[in-house]
This record gives structure tokens, sequence and C-alpha cells, in this order.
């Protein structure tokens, strides 16, 4: 569905809408048994995860201890077809995704991992998120380097095998093979636009619950 139709009819849908967030499992998850240790100061990381739309995924990883900028765009995909209007086709092979650039002296890859299963997005949900469909919204983890995959697949199955979701994990572990930055007004859109119902309905609660299930991981943006 097109987000902006999504925000027209939003009032309409907001109990359905508010019950397909992740948010509102209420039960924050486990930490990852298998992670990369914390880091000297100094240093810098990126990890880009992709969730359904890539407005409330970019707003809530902006609330997160440690994490220094995010940027929306396209992985998946080539160069040549990283535009809103192509991806948003869903045959150009990209997902809408975040690069989250953090400071590994503060704020784990697994940490980020745990925020991103517990409140970013529903990753039970196959090509979808709420009411936006079509495989530029998978859930999928591009990995940057043999530790990210390690622990993004460590954790996956140690939630399967914990049974903390009513459905199956389909969530891609795939090598980033590029990132694309989205075109300038989906940069910070959450944050210039808190009040579009589409916003208010899908994404805002998913801040609210990092805040409450993940108090030590949440700052003030």
């Amino acid at each position: 569905m097109n987000r902006l139709i999504a925000a027209l009819i939003a009032p309409a849908l907001g109990l359905a809408l508010a019950a397909c967030s992740s948010a509102s499992t209420g039960t924050p998850l486990p930490d990852p048994l298998v992670d990369v240790p914390l880091a000297k100061p100094g240093s810098v990381q990126t990890a880009v995860l992709a969730g359904g739309c890539f407005w409330g995924v970019e707003g809530v990883f902006e609330h997160v201890k440690g994490v220094t900028r995010v940027v929306s765009g396209y992985a998946g995909g080539d160069a040549e077809t990283a535009t809103y209007r192509q991806v948003s086709t869903g045959r150009t092979g990209h997902a809408e995704s975040v690069r989250i650039t953090y400071d590994p002296a503060r704020v784990s890859y697994g940490q980020l991992l745990k925020v991103f299963f517990s409140v970013a997005h529903d990753p039970t949900e196959l090509n979808r998120q709420g009411p936006d469909t079509g495989t530029q919204y998978r859930s999928a983890i591009f990995y940057a380097n043999a530790a990210q995959k390690k622990v993004a697949d460590d954790y996956i199955a140690q939630l399967q095998k914990a049974d903390v979701f009513p459905r199956p994990i389909v969530t891609q572990v795939v090598p980033l093979n590029g990132f694309y930055d989205a075109e300038a007004y989906h940069q910070n859109y959450l944050a210039h636009h808190p009040n579009q119902p589409y916003i208010v309905i899908n994404d805002l609660p998913k801040i609210a619950a990092l805040k409450q299930q993940l108090p030590a991981l949440y700052v003030d943006q």
C-alpha cells in the first residue's frame, strides 16, 4: 500500500494497524548470547538493517544509545535502480533500509539487533510490514563482515528456540553489496512529520516501546 494513501485512511484503520506493530508485543527480548565485544573508545562502526518503511526504523534508531547517525536508503539491488520511484515497484531487489553509524564502545552490534527485533519491526511478516506490502518492505540484515553474520545468525536461532514470537522469523541475513542513500525528503522524516497519521499510528508507538521496554538503550533525540 502506498504510504500516502495509508496516511489518508489511517484514522479508520488505527486499531488494526497498531495491532500489526511489533512494538505491541510488550515483552523485552533476551540479550544475544553471541555478540561482538564492546570496542575501545574512538572507533565507529555501521550496521545496515531493513524492516519495512525506513521512516520508522530510522526514527527508532535515532533514539538508541551510542548511535551517532542514521540514514535512510536502499540495499539489496543495483545503484542504477536505487530511487524511490523504482524501488516502490518491488522489482529492483532493493529493500528500504537504514545505515546506522554507532559507537561500538557504547552499544554492541547484538544490542542493535535486540532493538531491531524487539520494537523496530515485526520479523515474522514476510515481504510486508503493517500496511506496506512488497519485497521492498522485507525484513533483512545486511552484514558487512563475518562477525556481524555470526551474531545475526546465532541471535535468530536463539530467538527461534525460545519461541518468543508466535510465528517463525523470516528475516534474511545476506551480505551487504551496497547501500544507497534515499532522497533528501525521506531523511529524518519522522522528526519532520511527527503528526502525520501514518507516523502517529505506525511509528511513534515503536519509539514509545523502546523507551518502555529497553530504557537502558533509550536516549532522547
